[in-house]
């Protein structure tokens, strides 16, 4: 049995016995990434039942992407270190996964434009996080200048994108935070424990946002948050708002969590102090943090001309929850529109 070594490793062996010898002096860069758990470097053994072996982009010049493609075709070994270098999955035929592509077309085929060329704050904010992680996450094994400036660029968002998306995160929890008891409360148990299930979800995005840590896709959301190290516990509180089987132990560990994240805010200093304290949704016998509040702050801070005329209704990620519209650059692209005012 093969011994299992993770995506980054066996890149970067792949890339030193293989790639490197093949295109000598030319000026390059290299380094995996794209899509894919293993980029994020959260490929373990199970990874390789599936579409599992040595994959890499070279970036060079437009002219020299043909010979060189046609160079790395006609040399590549069929294995290395155990891995057939040319495999497939479910209906993909066997090739080989080393991308020979100019920087700025790699670009424009993975976010939808040529960051290169600069980054508009519609580009911000219609780009899935999870394409931002493919380019600033993954590895890189050899880099002539043209991707680490690339990388910087986007490795997070500018302040005003930043403090707008915080903004409208904070309203997706202050829109539904008062739900939870409404439902308990006319009998539909099951739809109280969905709406806080999205609120602890919502939490989640809020820390990573916090953080200045782009969310990945949904099946490494929860190891993403769980890497950003909890000291107030936060992640043990969102764990009791799901095991809970009754309302008030649910509500309480809800606002709980909502007490964290207003602290947090807090010690952002990115607007002025709001109260972290929860409070009584008005008449009704719901205990809410007031999330708007926070919504407000916000939205205060904010100075791009084009943020303060749009609605909340944030980032794409803030609005759309479909996996074949955030991992298709083409389809994702078209809802630009939405920004225009």
């Amino acid at each position: 049995m093969t011994t299992f070594i993770s995506a980054r490793d066996l890149g970067a062996g792949f890339h030193t016995e293989v790639i490197r010898p093949l295109l000598g002096r030319l000026p390059y860069a290299a380094g995996l990434l794209g899509w894919g758990s293993d980029v994020l470097g959260y490929d373990t053994a199970r990874s390789t039942d599936h579409g599992w072996g040595p994959r890499l982009h070279i970036f060079v010049d437009p002219d020299q992407v043909a010979p060189v493609a046609k160079l790395v075709d006609d040399n590549l070994p069929a294995q290395y270190r155990g891995y057939a270098v040319r495999f497939g999955w479910d209906t993909q035929e066997p090739v080989h996964h080393v991308t020979v592509t100019s920087l700025s077309d790699w670009l424009t085929d993975h976010l939808g434009f040529d960051a290169a060329q600069g980054v508009g704050t519609e580009d911000w904010l219609i780009t899935p996080q999870q394409q931002l992680l493919g380019v600033v996450a993954g590895a890189v094994y050899a880099d002539d200048g043209r991707l680490q400036p690339i990388r910087e660029a986007l490795q997070w968002y500018p302040d005003d994108v930043w403090i707008w998306l915080l903004a409208c995160q904070w309203s997706r929890i202050a829109q539904e935070e008062p739900f939870v008891q409404r439902t308990d409360e006319v009998g539909d148990h099951l739809g109280s424990r969905v709406v806080a299930a999205r609120l602890v979800r919502d939490v989640m995005r809020l820390a990573l946002l916090m953080e200045r840590t782009y969310a990945p896709y949904t099946k490494w959301l929860g190891t993403a948050f769980a890497r950003l190290g909890h000291d107030d516990g936060l992640d043990r509180v969102l764990a009791e708002v799901l095991a809970a089987d009754e309302l008030v132990d649910r509500e309480r560990a809800l606002v709980t969590a909502y007490g964290l994240m207003a602290r947090r805010h807090n010690a952002l200093g990115v607007t002025e102090e709001v109260d972290p304290d929860v409070r009584q949704f008005f008449d009704r016998p719901a205990t809410v943090l007031g999330a708007d509040r926070f919504v407000a702050a916000c939205v205060a801070r904010v100075r791009d001309p084009l943020l303060r005329r749009l609605e909340l209704v944030g980032g794409i990620d803030q609005f759309a929850d479909n996996t074949d519209l955030l991992s298709t650059t083409a389809a994702y692209r078209r809802l630009v529109k939405i920004y225009e005012k």
